[in-house]
Formats: structure tokens, sequence, C-alpha cells
């Protein structure tokens, strides 16, 4: 009798689409072929046919990639927007900061404070008659 292991972890079970592939992958390799073969076509006869070859498959190179690799189940596009925002769009240093709530109770209990100062003042002034 044959055995299937079913996957216990479903969030990583991606929907195929056609020929076993995923939408995403179906979008990144059809633009891979549309930019690798009009360029393949129109240097063929001015390079010759091994250079065209080589060229086409290095234009369509980081289109594989977008389609093909993900780190942590993320696609290549949000792990290099990462690494961007890391290296030079964030500070270097970020210190550690607190949201400190026994700080905020005591500017609470300083604005309450405040607040029964100014009404205290407000009922000793006398009234002005009109």
């Amino acid at each position: 009798m044959a055995y299937v292991t079913v996957p216990k972890d479903l969030t990583k079970i991606k929907s195929k689409v056609m020929f076993n592939l995923t939408k995403r992958q179906l979008i990144c390799f059809g633009a891979a072929v549309a930019i690798g073969l009009p360029l393949f076509f129109l240097t063929k006869d001015s390079a010759g046919t091994t250079t065209a070859a080589l060229c086409m498959v290095l234009a369509m190179l980081p289109m594989f990639l977008f389609a093909m690799y993900e780190k942590n189940g993320q696609p290549l596009e949000i792990v290099i927007r990462q690494f961007v925002e890391v290296k030079f769009l964030r500070p270097k240093e970020r210190p550690y900061q607190t949201n400190n709530f026994y700080a905020a109770l005591v500017r609470q209990q300083q604005l309450d404070k405040e607040v029964r100062a100014i009404v205290k003042r407000k009922g000793e002034h006398p009234k002005r008659k009109a």
C-alpha cells in the first residue's frame, strides 16, 4: 500500500494555476519570455547564436529569480526591500526605548494636579456683576 505524507503546516501550500505553477511563477516566466525571445532574435544575426543565447539567459535570469526564490516564505522583492531599508534607509544606531507605563501614570497625575489647581483658582475669584 502506498503512503502519502500530508504536511501539517498548510500555510506553505500554494495553489497551482497551470502546469503545476503558481500565478506568480506564470507571470514572471511570461515576462522572462517576453524579454528574452525578442532579445535573442534581434541579436542572433549580429552577435552570433552563442552570444545571443548568453545575453538572453542573462536578461531572463532576474525574472526567474523573482519567480522561484523565497527566503522564510517571503519573495525576492520583499527580501531586497528589507535589505535596502536595513543597510541604507534606517539609522545605524537604534537605541532601545521602552514605553514606561509608570512614567505615563506620573504624567497623568501631574496633569490631574494642574487641572485641580486651575479649578480651585477659578472658584476663589468673585463673580463679576453684569
